[in-house]
């Protein structure tokens, strides 16, 4: 039997419970999903990509079938790489869908065997993302039970040694 594999790629900065949920389902559907983490040239990062590379693999080390890698340049070459032929993409709602299908439209263009998997985000996360946790952090206020515990003592520490310096 093929061996079902799965790229669930972002830049993850930081991973929010909302990716969380998606990865655990993901990784109930998929033999293997891989979390492909990758440099977003239009933002500018608050971790780096070892330290988001090493949260989520830290984060997701109940999912015995999900692995955590790092990656540069098309996604489409990436699964090919990887001969994986599915894309898992998390949707809170229609606002992400409009441009979602317009990059499943061209990964599918750039590599025919790909296919991308919209996972609509479970109710409670609906509203969560990673921009929206930087700014509450930054600014002080409470992102527990929006992130894993280790990715708001990271948040923590992130900016309070932005406030040292």
């Amino acid at each position: 039997m093929e061996n079902r594999i799965a790229v669930y790629p972002g830049s993850f900065d930081p991973v929010t419970n909302g990716h969380i949920d998606i990865v655990e389902r993901a990784a109930s559907i998929f033999d293997t999903v891989i979390i492909a983490v990758f440099v977003n040239y239009d933002k500018k990062p608050l971790f780096t990509m070892d330290e988001r590379v090493e949260i989520l693999r830290e984060v997701t080390a109940h999912l015995p079938n999900v692995k955590v890698a790092s990656f540069t340049g098309l996604l489409s070459d990436y699964l090919r790489q990887k001969q994986a032929r599915v894309i898992i993409r998390g949707l809170r709602g229609v606002g992400d869908f409009e441009m979602e299908s317009q990059m499943a439209l061209m990964n599918k263009k750039l590599n025919p065997q790909a296919e991308t998997v919209f996972m609509m985000a479970s109710s409670k996360n609906i509203y969560v993302s990673s921009s929206i946790i930087k700014e509450v952090a930054k600014l002080g206020g409470p992102v527990s039970g929006l992130v894993p515990g280790l990715v708001e003592a990271k948040l923590r520490e992130k900016f309070r040694k932005q406030a040292d310096n």
